[in-house]
């Protein structure tokens, strides 16, 4: 989804959402790989039912990977897929169901978004080889040696805009997963009795939607179990609101763990520590130095992101006092994930005055409860707004666009002139851009190893896992972050956002192109300190008259327009809210601007009444890759269609230029700018079209058709037998399936004849060492389709009656308490932190020095000196070590009268568990699962030891990391 940071500043300031996965891995007996049993217990904090796979989540990183080699060919690429999902598998390991999901043609809404994705690859990639052919004619003609082309690397370029419906890519890469699937229900025990379903490519709807079509329409049947634990594999941010608008009791989400500052290779070199401007040509120069040197390619790790307690966070968030009218928790998640589109999505830009990096979030959150005592209800229900209530939302948002300006163009200038100072000292202590890349000049004493070492120098790997690496740096900047309002890091993330470059509106671009391609000069930011021009200056008055002149070529006085943008904008709320609950309301709508208007124009949006009850219907897989793919990668379509995108006779050679304009929009590089690539007519493309379908062969038609679901089950099943029968018939009626044979789903079944049947032999379609014919094939497919419904049925947003709400997680520390009794949660990316907050040292100055209930509910704290180093200097600090066997990450005694424990050390000698102890001191149970983040007072991030406070807090197993810590003397800590 497009919400850039959006997942950074969830998981900052709901932490505890996010644990670390547990896994088993394979082992190597004489050269052979032995793969895991995951019929055992799953080694995480529980089981899960179900597992779905955003599939092309998986794709794109095994197709070029960056934690090893990129692999050479096709087969390659389809092994390494094989054994990511043979990964997920054996972290989730389901008993229920996996659920295989491809993108297939996505609304016309996605698709500009997708034509913007593969024209901007497409367009960096020729900047990139022409950029790397200038600096080699450079570095040759200076005399210096490079390094020769590789002619072999070059022909096998990888293009990976064939990852898209109606490739011969995606085709053969659809009957891959139908041979894995088969070998795995032939071979492997834990696959035996679970129902695999298969959405590939030929069927309709992105691969996340899919999904939550299945389950919505599962729900929605009273066979299905309401307490069905789901686990949903993708790293896209919108995979978060889906999981919450499914209202589902137990959801979760499990994506790659982000390793941040991972050096990059020059594109010319191969080398490492410099980019490729300031490339010297010199390969395998052993006297560089280490920051030169490839680093240690490691597996990434996997997180899981817990629904269940974000929802507790939610809770308390949007938790309202003497509401007029009854508060009900499922309607005011709805309204905080409608809220959440309001700072981008993939349908429609974000509004100007919101940037998630200013915390548009909790200005959004904090206006709404302050507005809902007017509104007198909730912004939705069941999926559609009340845009008589989101008016008055935009109008009190629209009061404040002024001040947020001014604001931002305030934060900007203290940025630059920090940014300004900061330089000057660097150059002063020789650390300037001078010498042969960034990593010479540096003075002795800056860290060459660990999170605080240079960017663009390789990270060196110790033995400890690359999850440690980003635990540290999350942990640095959260702690950084919240003792120092004005840091510059906090800073960096406001940078130029105000700096608009003025350009011409589509409709000049239109005009003037004619339909003819034409190539203007593209914006390159060759020097990070150069700064774009801003003609639109938001913080000065006058800023809607420039911004509407610039961006649409009208002026504000224009009214109606500014009121028919606005009323655009709703509609696309209106068709996104509709998507996430509803399904797609229409294949063919789409927002027509580039640029979203202003919160203060939507002053008559309560008027506006969507209507989506025309009947739409997809694209077809082909007429997709004519809407979204460049010129450059014609290759994937039949040849006649090709020739529409090249010659200048075509009648639509106008939706393919060569070349295009950036808007940088207050950016400062170019792949955060908007591209000004025309709107696809869909109308004239269609029709374009019919003189080229004659010219298809079978396999292209095969390819440009729509295809069905695919549901797959082995020998040992309990619906085996039903399924043969099925398959026996040869019959394409549709039959019921009995829930209660197939773990719960429901839908109907019918012959596949492209199946093989169970018995014979299949043959491997992946040239591999690890993809075998199938002697024998134990696994049967059939053709599967989702329960229906009727057209005008509406799924309701609620929670199903006998779901058990999941053991809650949430400790009374994991927020912070104001005096009114009211909590307030720990603020993510907002640098409006309230100013009045002390740090850790002027936390332990009070609580040393002064008594009472306010800073100690004990009613003292007279062991504080006594448990000086282990529970003042390790917990406190948590970066000190106290008394113990770890000593670096010390811990302390908590001493408050219901929460005693003990947090311990972090390094040290064999596995360490804490502790949590039931009342009266015992000893209590370990606890399993290590949390993700922990940045409460003395928490730290790995914890151990006995705590023998009076009373102990149950919350959901969780195992620390490696090492042990005796957590220091019995030192009390107050509590605030």
């Amino acid at each position: 989804m497009g919400v850039p940071a959006f997942f950074r500043w969830l998981t900052k300031k709901y932490p505890a959402t996010v644990v670390n996965a547990n896994e088993d891995r394979q082992r190597g007996v004489d050269g052979r790989r032995v793969p895991v049993d995951c019929t055992q217990p799953n080694p995480n904090f529980q089981e899960f039912d179900n597992l779905y796979l955003d599939m092309n989540g998986i794709i794109h990183p095994c197709t070029h990977p960056e934690d090893r080699p990129a692999p050479k060919n096709e087969d390659e690429m389809f092994a390494l897929i094989f054994e990511y999902i043979d990964r997920i598998f054996s972290i989730v390991r389901p008993r229920r169901l996996l659920y295989m999901a491809i993108d297939g043609v996505a609304p016309r809404a996605k698709m500009n978004q997708q034509r913007s994705r593969r024209f901007r690859a497409s367009k960096e990639m020729a900047e990139k080889a022409a950029s790397i052919e200038e600096q080699r004619r450079r570095l040759i003609a200076e005399g210096i040696a490079v390094p020769q082309k590789k002619k072999d690397e070059e022909e096998a370029h990888f293009d990976s805009n064939c990852i898209t419906p109606g490739t011969p890519f995606m085709a053969r890469l659809a009957d891959a997963l139908r041979y894995y699937i088969h070998d795995r229900v032939t071979n492997d025990p834990a696959w035996a009795n679970i129902e695999i379903i298969l959405s590939d490519a030929n069927v309709p709807g992105e691969g996340e939607h899919k999904i939550m079509d299945y389950i919505r329409k599962q729900r929605g049947n009273p066979a299905h179990d309401p307490n069905t634990v789901h686990c949903l594999c993708g790293a896209d941010a919108d995979l978060i609101m889906l999981g919450i608008a499914t209202h589902e009791a137990n959801f979760n989400i499990i994506r790659e763990e982000f390793v941040p500052n991972q050096p990059r290779a020059c594109e010319l070199c191969g080398q490492y520590g410099h980019e490729l401007k300031e490339c010297r040509g010199a390969e395998n120069d052993t006297d560089l130095g280490d920051e030169y040197c490839k680093p240690e390619q490691r597996e990434k790790n996997f997180i899981f992101l817990r629904i269940p307690v974000l929802r507790e966070y939610l809770e308390k968030e949007m938790a309202m006092p003497n509401l007029p009218f009854q508060f009900n928790l499922e309607r005011a998640l709805d309204d905080w994930v409608f809220l959440c589109f309001f700072v981008g999505n993939d349908f429609l830009p974000h509004l100007p005055s919101l940037e998630i990096r200013e915390g548009a979030i909790d200005r959004l959150i904090k206006l709404y409860k302050e507005m809902v005592y007017e509104m007198k209800g909730y912004l939705t229900k069941d999926g559609i707004p009340e845009l008589d209530r989101v008016e008055m939302i935009m109008r009190g948002l629209g009061k404040v666009e002024d001040e947020i300006f001014k604001r931002r163009q305030q934060d900007e200038e203290r940025f630059k002139e920090n940014q300004k100072n900061k330089k000057a000292r660097m150059q002063q202590y020789g650390r300037g851009r001078g010498g042969r890349g960034r990593g010479r000049g540096q003075p002795a004493y800056v860290p060459s190893h660990g999170i605080l070492a240079p960017m663009s120098a390789p990270m060196h790997h110790s033995g400890e896992s690359t999850r440690q690496m980003a635990s540290d740096a999350r942990q640095a900047a959260m702690q950084f972050n919240a003792t120092n309002d004005a840091n510059a890091q906090a800073a960096a993330n406001l940078k130029a956002l105000l700096n608009v470059k003025g350009e011409q509106s589509p409709a000049e671009v239109a005009a003037q192109e004619s339909r003819k391609r034409k190539a203007e000069q593209p914006i390159i930011i060759t020097d990070e300190d150069e700064e774009p021009k801003d003609d639109i200056r938001l913080y000065e008055s006058g800023w809607k008259e420039r911004y509407y002149r610039a961006k649409f070529d009208v002026g504000s006085d224009d009214v109606d327009f500014r009121h028919r943008v606005a009323w655009a904008y709703v509609e696309g709320l209106c068709w996104v809210l509709r998507y996430y609950y509803q399904g797609c309301s229409s294949w063919d709508w789409y927002f027509p601007y580039h640029y979203a208007p202003f919160a203060s124009d939507f002053e008559t949006v309560g008027e506006f009444k969507p209507d989506f009850t025309r009947p739409t219907k997809p694209f077809n897989p082909l007429e997709q890759l004519m809407s979204v793919f460049p010129a450059a990668s014609k290759q994937h379509l039949p040849v006649e269609w090709q020739k529409l995108m090249t010659e200048d006779e075509s009648p639509i050679i106008d939706l393919y230029p060569a070349d295009f304009r950036i808007d940088l929009n207050g950016k400062k590089y170019a792949w955060q700018g908007v591209a000004l690539l025309p709107f696809v007519d869909e109308q004239r493309l269609l029709e374009t079209l019919k003189s080229v379908y004659p010219t298809l062969t079978d396999e292209e038609k095969y390819r440009n058709t729509r295809g069905p679901n695919r549901i797959f089950i082995g020998r040992n099943h309990k619906s085996f037998a039903f399924f043969q029968q099925v398959a026996e018939s040869k019959s394409n009626d549709l039959v019921d399936l009995d829930p209660s044979l197939l773990n719960g789903v429901s839908g109907k079944i019918s012959y596949d004849s492209t199946a093989t049947a169970p018995g014979l032999p299949f043959p491997s379609p992946v040239s591999h060492e690890e993809c075998q014919d199938l002697p024998t094939n134990c696994g049967i497919c059939v053709l599967y389709e989702d329960p229906e419904y009727p057209a005008n049925y509406v799924f309701p947003a609620v929670r199903l009656d006998g779901a058990k709400e999941a053991e809650k997680t949430l400790r009374p520390e994991d927020w912070n308490e104001r005096r009114d009794g009211r909590f307030n949660p720990t603020i993510g990316f907002n640098r409006n932190a309230p100013r009045g907050g002390l740090d850790l040292s002027g936390q332990r100055h009070i609580n040393h020095h002064v008594r009472g209930a306010m800073y100690d509910r004990q009613g003292g704290n007279d062991n504080y000196r006594g448990g000086y180093r282990g529970g003042y200097q390790g917990g406190y600090d948590d970066r000190r070590g106290g008394r113990g066997g770890g000593g670096y990450r010390g811990g302390y005694n908590d001493s408050r009268p219901d929460f005693g424990r003990n947090y311990a050390g972090r390094e040290g000698g064999g596995p360490q568990h804490y502790h949590e102890h039931q009342p009266g001191g015992g000893h209590g149970r370990p606890h399993d699962q290590q949390p993700y983040q922990d940045n409460r007072r003395g928490g730290g991030y790995h914890r151990g030891g006995r705590g023998n406070g009076p009373t102990g807090y149950q919350r959901p197993p969780y195992r620390g990391g490696r090492g042990r810590g005796g957590g220091g003397y019995q030192g009390n800590s107050s509590w605030r």
